[in-house]
């Protein structure tokens, strides 16, 4: 390096060095004297020279470690594994299902078909179980004397030297797709050792979304498979009764991971065991998207129709259970249902298929649940007859159906008794979704909720609570009292005859249409408290119920103006 110090002539500090003839000059171009550049390198060695010698390392590079646990599944054999889990989960159900609700015996071979044919809809099945892997399982047994597992649905295989069927069957290997594994293993291990001899070049990735976590490959996807299967052998039932009895623990759903043996739970990841293990029971809303598309992929693909709604039952449920009402309202909830043409498939467009004529066009848009269609229909036959706005309605005639309903101010006070004394008809008393503190309890509901916890938590084998046939059983046991269905119907007096009230308004009469959009727009408080209870009872949002009632006001005023053209008159404004 030049060094630091004037030059003699100008005084400047700044030197550089030129590598070419090895001379040192200053920023004005004087050259540094007395400098001498020496070279290092030696060309010649003597003989007594040492040299240092350079060894070369014979030891092996270790590579890179693993440290993930080896008993963790990942890649097709964890996918393969959480389908076995998820189905262990689903045969638990199927049974819990029919001690809880006495089913016949056929339902669990409906379940069966159904759960099969909904891993072959699923946007990504199942794989087969892996080929390798069942050699590890048989020792490295040659091809001939392996015993391959299945596919899911078919062979779920829990032991390492057992291949036995969910529900109890057994199966032998395909030999033609046991060679086609092999040979697919060979031509993927040549891959390999090829590309290892070429050479490297950098590769875009490509980052693969889990398959654990598809809405499709959900626990809630057993709940709907249940669902398809009550509704195919005509059970009365609705999405809340299954919501009640994941709250219940009547059916295991909850925490599920916990309660599978740990010959399964040590081979899940973390995120596996989240996805196994959800803490909330599904939402009505969610439950009728995954059973109305899987009965869609059924009817489009198979041909497979699932039967309509059990109307009848389900329609008394609602008079009786959400608005506590006499057998009339069922009678002209039924006759306007048919009037308005509510949907009682699961899809629309198996109704659209089924249907001619203009109806076809009403059902295209319309795929609401069931049962929400049938409280909305309610709404609207108590605010033909009620009003509910604020105006008072009076019959004029005995002959009018109105006369045989209850008076409207015992109605709404029985309805309002019912929604205090149980806020949510059908759900659990000790359900996640109703704000209940310990503290505020009595003895007796502490009593009951200490049990609740140690059937909960313990998990007692005895079926002995049985919360939920408190509140609905499919049989004729635990009936409800008159208190508990919170009215007693032969009690309330009907609606009397306008004599003597000139100007009173009738059943029907200037009915009034609320817009669901409107958010500035108040709502009656008597219709308030009617839709928030029927909203509770179907499980969905009020907002939602309201929107669905608004559609079909909207259709029985086209249904009337096209009536009353028919029968030559002018439509009036009512």
């Amino acid at each position: 390096m030049a060094p630091r110090r004037k030059c003699p002539t100008c005084g400047s500090k700044h030197w550089r060095k030129d590598f070419s003839s090895g001379m040192i000059t200053c920023i004005e171009g004087h050259v540094l004297q007395s400098y001498r550049t020496e070279s290092g390198d030696a060309e010649d060695y003597g003989m007594h020279t040492m040299k240092k010698r350079t060894l070369k390392s014979t030891r092996e590079k270790k590579g890179n470690v693993s440290r993930a646990d080896p008993k963790l599944y990942h890649g097709e054999r964890a996918r393969f594994h959480y389908f076995q889990c998820l189905q262990v989960l689903f045969r638990k159900q199927v049974a819990a299902l029919i001690t809880l609700w006495n089913l016949p015996p056929e339902f669990e071979i409906t379940c069966r078909d159904l759960w099969v044919l909904h891993l072959n809809l699923i946007p990504d099945p199942p794989p087969p179980e892996p080929f390798h892997y069942m050699q590890e399982l048989n020792g490295g047994s040659p091809l001939g004397t392996t015993t391959p597992g299945g596919h899911i649905g078919q062979e779920a295989d829990f032991q390492p030297n057992a291949s036995t069927d969910i529900f109890g069957d057994k199966s032998d290997a395909d030999a033609e797709l046991d060679a086609l594994l092999q040979e697919n293993s060979e031509v993927s291990s040549t891959n390999e050792d090829s590309s290892e001899e070429e050479t490297p070049r950098i590769k875009k990735r490509h980052i693969k979304r889990s398959s654990l976590v598809d809405r499709y490959n959900r626990p809630e996807n057993t709940i709907s498979v249940l669902v398809l299967a009550c509704w195919t052998i005509r059970v009365p039932v609705v999405y809340m009764d299954f919501i009640n009895a994941i709250e219940d623990h009547s059916i295991p759903y909850l925490d599920h991971v916990r309660l599978l043996s740990p010959s399964l739970t040590r081979h899940l990841t973390k995120h596996a065991v989240q996805v196994l293990s959800p803490h909330h029971a599904p939402k009505a809303s969610s439950l009728h998207r995954l059973a109305s598309r899987f009965a869609n992929l059924l009817y489009s693909n198979f041909g497979v129709i699932i039967p309509p709604l059990n109307v009848a039952p389900v329609l008394w449920r609602v008079v009786r259970q959400c608005f506590c009402s006499t057998p009339l309202l069922y009678l002209l909830t039924k006759q306007l249902g048919h009037v308005l043409s509510l949907p009682t498939f699961l899809h629309h467009s198996i109704t659209s298929s089924l249907c001619e004529g203009d109806n076809i066009e009403r059902y295209c848009h319309d795929n609401v649940p069931s049962e929400v269609a049938l409280v909305c229909t309610a709404i609207i036959v108590l605010k033909l007859v009620y009003g509910l706005d604020g105006k008072f309605r009076l019959p004029t005639e005995p002959e009018e159906a109105a006369c045989a309903l209850p008076d409207v101010d015992e109605f709404l006070a029985s309805v309002k008794q019912a929604h205090d004394a149980k806020p949510f008809v059908n759900n659990h008393p000790f359900s996640a979704q109703i704000p209940m503190s310990v503290g505020d309890l009595d003895d007796k509901t502490l009593d009951e909720y200490l049990d609740f916890c140690e059937k909960v938590l313990v998990e007692s084998q005895e079926n002995d609570h049985r919360i939920l046939d408190n509140y609905f059983s499919l049989t004729n046991q635990h009936r409800r009292s008159a208190v508990g269905n919170g009215l007693m119907t032969h009690l309330l007096t009907s609606i009397k005859v306008n004599h003597d009230k000139p100007g009173t308004l009738r059943p029907g009469e200037s009915y009034t249409i609320y817009h669901s959009g409107d958010i500035l727009g108040n709502i009656v408080p008597d219709l308030d408290m009617l839709i928030e209870r029927a909203s509770r009872w179907a499980g969905v949002s009020g907002d939602y119920l309201c929107g669905v009632v608004e559609r079909y006001e909207c259709r029985l005023v086209r249904w009337w103006h096209t009536e009353q053209r028919c029968d030559g008159e002018m439509p009036r404004e009512q």
